[in-house]
C-alpha cells in the first residue's frame, strides 16, 4: 500500500472539493459485448459470471485511480484489489464475498467457489476478511436494465461499485450493461473510459 501525498498531486484541488460535497459519487452504465467471454464459458465449463468477473478485476487493477482508497484522512493506492460480491444462497438472502484475485482465471474459480461454499453454510452478512482493497459487486441476472443506483452509506466512502446486468441477445452481440459507481474525488470520466476500453479487451480473449 503506497500514501499518495495530496499536497504535491495534480489531483489536489479537485480532491479537496469532491470531498466536500455529501455524495462525491457519480455512475455511469456502460454496454459490454460479451459474447466472446460467454462462447468461452460454455466453450471450456466454466462459470460465465466468473469469466466476466476476472475480466472485470483485470480492468479494475490495470486502472491506478480504481486502486486509490481514502484511509484515515489520506489518499492511498493498494497494490491488488479484490471483488466483494454478493453471493444467493438457496432461501434467496446473499452474503457479501471476499474474493481474492488471481490473474490466473482457474485460481480466481477456486476463490470464488470456496467463498460460495463459506457463505452457503453460514448466516453472515459479512465476510470474515474484510477491507477496503475490493470493489463492491453484484450480478441482477433477472434484469436487463439500462440504469442503476447504488445505496448512499452517508459516510466518506471511496470503494468503487459495480452491478452487472442480465445478459440480452441484441442483434448478433450479447450484451450486459455494467453499472459503475465512483468517488469523483479519486476518479474522473477519463479513468472510467480506461476502465471500459481494458474491460472490453480482456472480455474478447
Amino acid at each position: 500500500m503506497k500514501v499518495i501525498d495530496i499536497n504535491s498531486w495534480n489531483r489536489k484541488a479537485h480532491y479537496e472539493h469532491f470531498c466536500s460535497l455529501k455524495d462525491p459519487y457519480f455512475a455511469i452504465t456502460i454496454p459490454f459485448d460479451v459474447t466472446k467471454a460467454y462462447n468461452f464459458s460454455k466453450k471450456n465449463g466454466v462459470s460465465f459470471f466468473a469469466k466476466y468477473l476476472h475480466n472485470c478485476m483485470q480492468a479494475i487493477n490495470a486502472v491506478e485511480n480504481l486502486k486509490y482508497r481514502i484511509e484515515n484522512n489520506n489518499v492511498v493506492e493498494y497494490e491488488v484489489i479484490h471483488a466483494s460480491a454478493t453471493i444467493m444462497r438457496e432461501d434467496n438472502t446473499y452474503g457479501f464475498s471476499f474474493i481474492d484475485f488471481d490473474e490466473d482465471l482457474n485460481v480466481f474459480i477456486k476463490n470464488i467457489e470456496a467463498e460460495k461454499k463459506r457463505i452457503q453454510n453460514s448466516v453472515d452478512l459479512f465476510p470474515p476478511k474484510n477491507g477496503l482493497d475490493c470493489i463492491h459487486c453484484s450480478a441482477m441476472p433477472w434484469l436487463h436494465y439500462t440504469g442503476h443506483k447504488e445505496p448512499v452509506s452517508g459516510v466518506m466512502d471511496s470503494v468503487p461499485k459495480l452491478s452487472f446486468s442480465k445478459a440480452a441477445k441484441i442483434g448478433d452481440e450479447l450484451s450486459m450493461n455494467v453499472s459503475i459507481s465512483v468517488n469523483h474525488a479519486l476518479v474522473d470520466g477519463y479513468h472510467i473510459g480506461l476502465f471500459s476500453k481494458k474491460f472490453q479487451q480482456y472480455l474478447n480473449r
